[in-house]
């Protein structure tokens, strides 16, 4: 079930950036519950009920993507890039892993699902993420196979898709080109806010 959450008026241009975190009106809701993200104050937002994920209306190629969130104690959600709006986004698309890296329940998880992964295919280089309820910073970048990722002015993620192609049964989103930017209600609350795309080299 797809939910589209408003008319978009259009993506604001500030400086050759678009901003999508206006408002719910560029985005719509794939599967979960009607209502579950609410936007105030500048934030985008769920509490973690009702599932589902939240995409953008357009589809996107080669692009950078900024965005800052805030994750609670325990909180655990992620950014699909290039996903389809059918099947598992995280694996039909791809994930940039957003979680609460210090929750002692996390402290055994495998390196490709902390903040910052492509889930369950690179990990990040360093750890670079804050303690929860503190805003952070990541910025993605995908041109072609290459899709790196930014935490807190740290480069932690320099990926080349093609050298993961041995993952291609479980991830057949590795191959895709294009596809939707997504927002994942993983059951906890997420903020997120001056989400903004533009085309980069």
């Amino acid at each position: 079930m797809i939910v589209l959450l408003g008319a978009c008026r259009g993506l604001m241009k500030c400086n050759g950036q678009y901003l999508l975190a206006d408002g719910l009106t560029c985005w719509q809701q794939i599967e979960g519950q009607e209502g579950s993200w609410k936007f105030e104050d500048g934030v985008l937002y769920t509490e973690g009920d009702g599932g589902g994920w939240l995409s953008t209306i357009k589809q996107y190629s080669d692009f950078c993507l900024e965005l800052e969130f805030r994750v609670p104690p325990g909180g655990n959600s992620g950014v699909f890039l290039r996903a389809p709006h059918k099947g598992d986004p995280a694996y039909d698309g791809m994930e940039i892993q957003v979680l609460d890296d210090y929750a002692p329940e996390y402290a055994n998880l495998r390196p490709t699902q902390y903040t910052g992964s492509i889930y369950d295919v690179q990990p990040p280089t360093k750890k670079a993420s804050k303690k929860a309820k503190q805003w952070q910073k990541m910025k993605i970048r995908c041109i072609g196979p290459n899709v790196n990722v930014e935490l807190n002015g740290k480069k932690i993620v320099l990926a080349n898709l093609e050298e993961h192609l041995d993952k291609l049964e479980k991830h057949p989103g590795l191959a895709r080109t294009e596809g939707f930017i997504g927002l994942q209600n993983h059951g906890s609350r997420i903020e997120y806010r001056n989400i903004k795309i533009y085309t980069c080299k």
